[in-house]
């Protein structure tokens, strides 16, 4: 049997003021734009891509938040695409998803998950 082991390199993101709660923002890693979100309400946050697959926009982090069946959610502002911020599914039922990160936040500060 064999077992791939994928290491994750911590990226300090931002303080935690500067997302908005209850929203999104959006923040750089090399290339890639990276949408992060504070559900004040719960208590929890959550980061993606911020490009919106059905039409290709750097989009996502200004999308409206919340939840579907309890499962935190972000529609694209331009076409109300819903993605689901734990697994990535579009909840529309289209084929295209989007690439979900993990979350930590630690001395005040909020840190993504990059898969190496």
């Amino acid at each position: 049997m064999h077992t791939t082991t994928t290491e994750i390199t911590w990226f300090k993101a931002a303080p935690v003021g500067a997302f908005p709660e209850n929203g999104g923002a959006c923040v750089k890693y090399g290339n890639e734009q990276i949408a992060v979100f504070n559900f004040k309400a719960r208590n929890e946050w959550y980061a993606s891509q911020n490009l919106c697959p059905h039409k290709m926009q750097m989009a996502l982090s200004r999308g409206l938040t919340g939840d579907a069946c309890g499962e935190p959610k972000v529609a694209c502002p331009f076409h109300k695409k819903n993605f689901s911020l734990v697994s990535g599914e579009n909840l529309n039922g289209d084929d295209y998803r989007i690439k979900v990160y993990p979350v930590k936040v630690q001395d005040g500060y909020v840190y993504i998950g990059i898969e190496e």
